[in-house]
Parts: structure tokens; C-alpha cells; sequence
């Protein structure tokens, strides 16, 4: 039976993560990146597509798990009836080389062991060559190496194309397992101490969220939330991706099933403002870096994602020896909503770079100028109809969140000619523009018969993307034009409560059959828009349901069926994340008011 979405847990070294289930299985993980192919990837189809379980021999799913203290080290716990025993599973941060360690901990009694290996390259479909050398296990396969050792040396064999082991630890002793990568036309890299590896990266982790500067309410929800969004920072150049796995589905059985593991820009004023308030201004800054180095060129071609370190081409390909999670196929490796055209991003990018200037990240000096050529192509690209925030696959169409967006992105040059007139630009012209497009907005993409904001102009659909136009400043939230939208958001796109994107009859809009889960960023955004309508108790009671989603080790994928009770979607996703540490924020800055 396949094991829910978020029956996994995340571990990762700034760089990759990996998945690792109740069971004491790793089913996912893509070395030496997070986009790179994965040589576990159980997770989209079987055992033999590689996993590597540790567990006690027989054992089902664990009695236990957490992370130690605020870290991304966790610890499984299997009670036997001979004997307790635990299983520690992280990446240390890298030196050279991605290692994955899993310690196995007596912690009373005596416990039999059982571990298999199966290593597959390329995303399950190539086996390696194992052999022996200098007293580890060694795979090889096209440019992937694999070692694995133990501490102290533990008996493996070969069987079925894996490596299995049979051992038993008694309460006091502990036995490491390291899995080395590296290029296969490489030496091996120097090898890490897993004990002293454990301690330094325990380290690391008390040292990075003791700099969280964040008190308040939900602070243990808070800190697990930056904690994910930390792991999903590719550590070299600051950029963030969306989730750190591909293909799991929005619908069980459907084929809406996307990679996430690129970097939105969509993600980056939010993902700015959640770093900004919690404290992480290093981390905030890196990312806007990451930001000002993916959008440099020519505005015409700005795309909406980037790889991790920036790269252009993500081209979507299937791969059809893969089942799919649950039988949800295609499972699919890059993203060809790459290509599309989709105006809000121009309002994020800069969003993101006043939101960097107002908190006193020094500007670079030519990101004003960049931040120029964009606005320029906006003013005249800004009437066109677009595949939006939702990533279409159907006609384009004259989105309203992406006009709004548009009316952002002119909004934050004329703050920012204003604070700092010395600037080159033209402030009047700015002005004109934002006006221009706040007037046809307000003409074309609201229903004065229901007193809501549709999705598209002349549409009757809703969509929860408008829920933001009072957190953008495009209105006041006291403008009955936004009480009226939150209200029909809440009448019309709600399931039991929690938000979805658009209506049930979204494949008239998005192109694709099938349905979808509940949305949980949309569901934040619905607590945020009911709390700045003068709603927060009920914004706080929908924050706490929320809450209640996320996994037993803090995590969210990225949409939640209500009727099934179980997450969907790409786990764990950054934006669920940035949207839990951003209402919780909010939440505790409006205590005082809600006091008085």
C-alpha cells in the first residue's frame, strides 16, 4: 500500500534532500542536486527503482519519529518486543561530496536489523555495478559513483541486484552507515567521522535558528516552516526551489502532476518577507542576489522559473517507466510552463527588490536600472492576455491577479523615485501607468452585480488569487469591493473550509481533466484577507485548522483533500511554508489590536 504524501519526512545538506519514510525507508533522492536525476525514486514507482531501508527485521512502520531540537535530524524509533531502538538519518552540510548517514542507535533491550540497498541511477532505470574495494561497497554507473561503509563494519551481501545487511544492536551502542556520492571519473572524496558528522551538523543547526528573531505565538510551527525553507535553499547561490520532488500528484490517479524543483519567481516576495521578518536578512539577501543574476538580460525574455543556479532551459520530458505515485502518471522531469508568458512575475521581481531596499539590503547598482528595463517592457506588454498565476494550459486570458500584479510592479517604482528622488526615472510617467492599469482593472475585472473581483475579465469564475489584492495595497481592505471578494471566495471556493485555487470547473480554464485538492497557500491567503478585514478570530480559527495539516514532523505539501483527509501535491512546498510563517506573523502583530 502507498504510504501518504506526508508520511515522509525531509532531511538534506543545503544542496539535495532526500525523503525518508515511517518504515525507515529513503525513497527519494536526487544527488549531487536537488534537480539532479534521482537514484532513489521509489517514491514515483517501486522498491526497484531504488530506496534504501533500515528498520528492525520485521518491522512495519515506526512507533515514533521528531526531529533533535530545531534541526533536520531525524530520528526514527522502532519499540520491539525485544528492545528499543532508534535510527538517526541526515545530511551533513558539504564540504566536497553529498553523504547521507543513518546511525542506528540501541536504546534498550536488543534489536535484529535488517537493511537493503538498491541503488538505481537515472531515476530507477539503471543498475549498477557493485563491487568491493578497500572494505566498502562501491556502485558505478555512467558518471554516478556510490560508496557505502559502516562503523564499525558491518557483514553486507549481494542479493537481487542490492546490498542487504543483518546485525543487532544492543541499548548503548550505535552503528553508522555513510553513502558517499561522486563523479564516477573521480577519486573517492576523503571520508567524514558520522558521529563527529552528527554533532557538527547538529551545531549548524542550533547556530541558524538561534538567529530566528521570532517569539510569538506558533513559534514551533514558525521555526519548522524557515527550517524547510532553509533545506530548500540551493546553498551555492542563494535560490530556493519550490519543493524538492517531482510528480506527485494533485489528484490521485490524475495526471496533473508537475517537478518542483526549479525556483518560481513568484515565490520571491513572499519567500522575502518571511526571511525579512523572522530575522534571516543573510538569507533574504542571497536570495534577492539569486534574483537580480536569473532576470539579468533582455526583459522580453524574463521566464517565470529558473533552475537553481539560474539556469534557462527546463525542458519537460516524461518518463514512462516510472508507475507514478499512487498510479498518477506521467511522472514528468523539467517544466514546460517554462515557456509561458505569465505578467504577475514582473510585479514580484519587483516587489521583491523594494520589499530587499526597504529593509536595508545595500542595492546593487545596476539592479535599479534592470528594475527600469523591466517596468519599461511591462508598459507595453501589460494589455496582454496571459497564462497567469495558475500556470494555464489552456487560452491565454486577461487575468486579473496579473493585472494587479502589473499595477505592483508600477506602484513600487513610483515608492521607490519617491523615497530616493536622485534615482534616474520618470515619475510621472510610473504614476500615469499605475493609474491606467488600477482604472481598467477596476472597470473590466470586477462584478458589481455580485461585489467581487472574477479571475479573468468578462469571466464569472472566481479565484482566490484575488484574496491578495488588499495584502498588494491595490485596495484598502475596508473597500467593499474587497470585503465583497473575500466574502465570495469564502461562499463559492471553499471546501470545508480550506480554499481552492478556482472553481470545480477549472479545466474549462486550465486546459487539463481532472479535479485537484484544496490549496493551502490560498487557504493562508484567506486567513490573511479575513484578518485584514477586521475578521481576526476567524482568520486565527482558520490558521490553527491549518495547522492541524501539517504532517507529525511540522510538514505541508502543497494542497490538502478534505474529503480524503491526506496531503496532494509536491512535498514539502516551499510555498505552503511561506504562507504558514507569513499569517503567523500577521496573527501576532495584530494581538495588540485585538487586546484593545
Amino acid at each position: 500500500m502507498t504510504q501518504g504524501i506526508d508520511a515522509y519526512a525531509l532531511i538534506g545538506d543545503l544542496q539535495t534532500a532526500a525523503l525518508v519514510g515511517r518504515d525507515g525507508s529513503v525513497d527519494w533522492l536526487c544527488l549531487p542536486r536537488f534537480d539532479s536525476a534521482a537514484c532513489f525514486a521509489a517514491l514515483l514507482g517501486d522498491e526497484d527503482n531504488g530506496h534504501w531501508r533500515i528498520a528492525p527485521k520485521g518491522a512495519g512502520t515506526c512507533t515514533g519519529r521528531r526531529y533533535a531540537e530545531d534541526s533536520l535530524v531525524l530520528e526514527t524509533r522502532w519499540e520491539t518486543r525485544t528492545g528499543t531502538v532508534e535510527v538517526v538519518d541526515f545530511m551533513p552540510q558539504r564540504d566536497r561530496a553529498p553523504d547521507l548517514i543513518r546511525i542506528v542507535r540501541g536504546v534498550s533491550g536488543s534489536v535484529e536489523m535488517s537493511g537493503v540497498l538498491r541503488l538505481r541511477f537515472d531515476y530507477g532505470s539503471i543498475v549498477p555495478w557493485m563491487r568491493r574495494s578497500q572494505g566498502h561497497r562501491v556502485a558505478v554507473a555512467g558518471p554516478d559513483a556510490v560508496w557505502l561503509r559502516s562503523e564499525p563494519p558491518v557483514k553486507t551481501w549481494g542479493q537481487q541486484f542490492s546490498t542487504c545487511s543483518s546485525f543487532t544492536v544492543a541499548a548503548g551502542e550505535e552503528v553508522a552507515f555513510v553513502l558517499t556520492w561522486h563523479p564516477s571519473h573521480e577519486r573517492r572524496p576523503p571520508l567524514v567521522d558520522p558521529f563527529t558528522a552528527l554533532e557538527q551538523t547538529l551545531a549548524d543547526w542550533r547556530d541558524w535558528t538561534s538567529r530566528c528573531t521570532y517569539e510569538g505565538p506558533y513559534r514551533d510551527a514558525v521555526v519548522r516552516s524557515l527550517i524547510t525553507l532553509k533545506a530548500l535553499t540551493y546553498a551555492p547561490t542563494g535560490g530556493i526551489v519550490a519543493a524538492p520532488t517531482t510528480s506527485l500528484p494533485e489528484e490521485l490517479g490524475g495526471v496533473r502532476n508537475w517537478d518542483y524543483r526549479a525556483c518560481w519567481l513568484r515565490d520571491s516576495s513572499l519567500t522575502l518577507g518571511a526571511l525579512l521578518s523572522a530575522g534571516y536578512v543573510e538569507e533574504a539577501a542571497a536570495w534577492r542576489d539569486w534574483l537580480l543574476r536569473a532576470v539579468a538580460g533582455d526583459p522580453a525574455d524574463l521566464q517565470i522559473m529558473y533552475g537553481p543556479a539560474g539556469e534557462r532551459r527546463l525542458p519537460e520530458t516524461t518518463l514512462p517507466w516510472l508507475r507514478g505515485y499512487a498510479e498518477s502518471a506521467p511522472v514528468r522531469v523539467g517544466n514546460a510552463a517554462v515557456e509561458q508568458f505569465q505578467l504577475d512575475v514582473y510585479g514580484e521581481v519587483m516587489d521583491s527588490l523594494s520589499r530587499a531596499r526597504e529593509a536595508g539590503i545595500p542595492a546593487e547598482r545596476h539592479a535599479w536600472n534592470l528594475q527600469l528595463s523591466l517596468l519599461g517592457f511591462l508598459e507595453s506588454h501589460w494589455r496582454e492576455p496571459d497564462e497567469g498565476l495558475w500556470e494555464v494550459r489552456g487560452p491565454r486570458r486577461h487575468f486579473v491577479h496579473s493585472k494587479v500584479m502589473a499595477w505592483v510592479a508600477a506602484d513600487r517604482a513610483v515608492r521607490t523615485l519617491e523615497a530616493e528622488p536622485g534615482l534616474p526615472g520618470d515619475v510621472a510617467r510610473w504614476r500615469a501607468l499605475r493609474d491606467e492599469i488600477h482604472a481598467e482593472v477596476c472597470e473590466k475585472g470586477y462584478d458589481p452585480v455580485r461585489n467581487t473581483f472574477t479571475q479573468a475579465y468578462g469571466s464569472r469564475e472566481l479565484d482566490a488569487a484575488t484574496l491578495l489584492i488588499p495584502q498588494v495595497g491595490f485596495l484598502p481592505p475596508d473597500d467593499p469591493r474587497v470585503v465583497g471578494t473575500v466574502d465570495a471566495v469564502r461562499a463559492e471556493l471553499t471546501q470545508d473550509g480550506f480554499v481552492r485555487r478556482y472553481s470545480a470547473e477549472g479545466a474549462a480554464v486550465d486546459g487539463l481533466p481532472g479535479d485537484e485538492g484544496t490549496f493551502l497557500v490560498c487557504s493562508f491567503w484567506l486567513a490573511d484577507a479575513l484578518r485584514l478585514t477586521g475578521r481576526t478570530e476567524e482568520a486565527r480559527a482558520l490558521f490553527e485548522r491549518l495547522l492541524g495539516l501539517c504532517s507529525d514532523v511540522g510538514l505541508l505539501a502543497e494542497e490538502y483533500d478534505p474529503g480524503a483527509g491526506r496531503q496532494l501535491g509536491n512535498f514539502p512546498q516551499a510555498f505552503s511554508h511561506i504562507g504558514l510563517v507569513g499569517t503567523a506573523l500577521a496573527l501576532a502583530a495584530a494581538e495588540p489590536e485585538a487586546a484593545g
